[in-house]
């Protein structure tokens, strides 16, 4: 599994409730990404960085979602050009599901 980490800082400060907003109307865009486990939006405390938590099944499904297209609607959408930075995730521990899940490549 891959964890990658989008961010991007915001022309301007934007509220939580701002954000809630802007989140919510992009959110449905991300309810059938191929190999997309879990996606958290995440907003800085001093509202000037935006951005998100994804959970991967691997990097090749990661990469899918990052092309230029999308590159070009966030740039669109909040002003700027995100940066992505990938993580392998041998192991994910989740409390909702009462499961910790190891990667298929890990012991």
């Amino acid at each position: 599994m891959i964890t990658t980490f989008t961010t991007f800082t915001l022309p301007q400060t934007i509220t939580l409730e701002q954000a809630s907003e802007i989140f919510q109307s992009t959110a449905p865009k991300y309810r059938s990404v191929p190999g997309l486990v879990r996606k958290v939006y995440v907003l800085s405390e001093d509202g000037r960085t935006a951005g998100g938590v994804y959970l991967w099944n691997s990097r090749a499904d990661a990469e899918a979602l990052y092309t230029d297209a999308w590159r070009a609607f966030v740039k669109d959408k909040y002003g700027t050009d995100p940066v992505v930075t990938y993580f392998n995730s041998p192991v994910v521990v989740d409390n909702v599901a009462g499961q910790i899940i190891t990667a298929p490549h890990a012991p």
